[in-house]
Parts: C-alpha cells; sequence; structure tokens
C-alpha cells in the first residue's frame, strides 16, 4: 500500500466496510478467470489448464472459487453472492461452448462440479501425493471425454456454438 501511496486507513476509506472490500477483490479475481476462459480456443484446452498441476500449485493465481469456497462459505450472503455470480458465469460461459440443447446447462454444471471438486482435493494433498495427480487425470480425461461427446455436431450437421 505505501508503493501505492496509501496508508492502511486511507486506502479501507475507499470501501464501505471490509465486506465491501471483500466483495471487490472476489469479483475482480472472477473477472480474470472470465478472462482467462474467453483466451482458451476450445473447451479441451480450458479443461486440461484448469485440471494441471500448475494450476494445482497456484491457488492464488488461479479458480478463485477454487481457491475461495471453504472461506467464502463462512462469509456474508453479499461476498456469496459475488462468489455465486463469479460461479455462474464459468457455468454460462462453459454451456456456451456445448451443442445449444437443453441440457446444455445441465452437462456445462456437471462439469463444472467435477472440475472445482478435483482441484480442490488435489490441492488439499501433498504435492508428492499420487492420489493428488490422480484426482487431476481423472476429472481431466472424463471431463474431456464429456465435451467431446456434448461437441458432436447436432443434427442437420450445423456445429456446436462457440462463445466464451
Amino acid at each position: 500500500m505505501k508503493a501505492a501511496g496509501f496508508t492502511h486507513g486511507g486506502f479501507y476509506n475507499h470501501f464501505e466496510s471490509k465486506d465491501a472490500l471483500a466483495g471487490e477483490a472476489l469479483d475482480h479475481a472472477f473477472r480474470q478467470m472470465d478472462g482467462v476462459r474467453e483466451r482458451m480456443p476450445t473447451l479441451d484446452e480450458f479443461i486440461t489448464s484448469y485440471l494441471s498441476e500448475e494450476a494445482r500449485n497456484a491457488p492464488g493465481s488461479t479458480c478463485p472459487a477454487a481457491a475461495l469456497a471453504g472461506e467464502v462459505a463462512r462469509q456474508p450472503d453479499d461476498i456469496k453472492s459475488v462468489f455465486a455470480e463469479g460461479v455462474e458465469r464459468m457455468i454460462v460461459s462453459i454451456a456456451n461452448l456445448l451443442p445449444k440443447a437443453p441440457s446444455a446447462r445441465d452437462e456445462a454444471v456437471d462439469m463444472v462440479c467435477r472440475m472445482l471438486g478435483a482441484l480442490v482435493l488435489a490441492r488439499a494433498m501433498p504435492a508428492s501425493s499420487s492420489l493428488g495427480r490422480e484426482l487431476l487425470a481423472t476429472a481431466t480425461e472424463r471431463c474431456r471425454k464429456s465435451a467431446m461427446t456434448s461437441n458432436r455436431p447436432r443434427r442437420g450437421g450445423s456445429s456446436p456454438r462457440r462463445q466464451g
């Protein structure tokens, strides 16, 4: 804060409360993750990157949902709402990469749950844990398989929607 020319009091005065500061920081982290997803050319590449050893070893610079879900659960509803909005954007962006179908959202929710769960569990294990690596590898394989199955051209030969 000193490098930015702020004192602690001057910095906090820019926010209504500590919760407001936490909500802004959480929203910023989710928006950074939105940008990562938007830059991924395919769902397959996003899945592979999200469930990588690099992501496992970088909890502070990858998905805020995987890094902060346990902490957010103990926060006020305002912060939980920011969290929910970030997860919702993740679900929508993944659903938009799947063929337009009534099941696209359900498939995206399932995929987000698997990806988040695997990453959270793998991070809770020692880096040397073969189980942590197995969790990531299995989730990657299953999510990629689901994405490939879902990304088959729809009847009539139209290709899946590709938006971020």
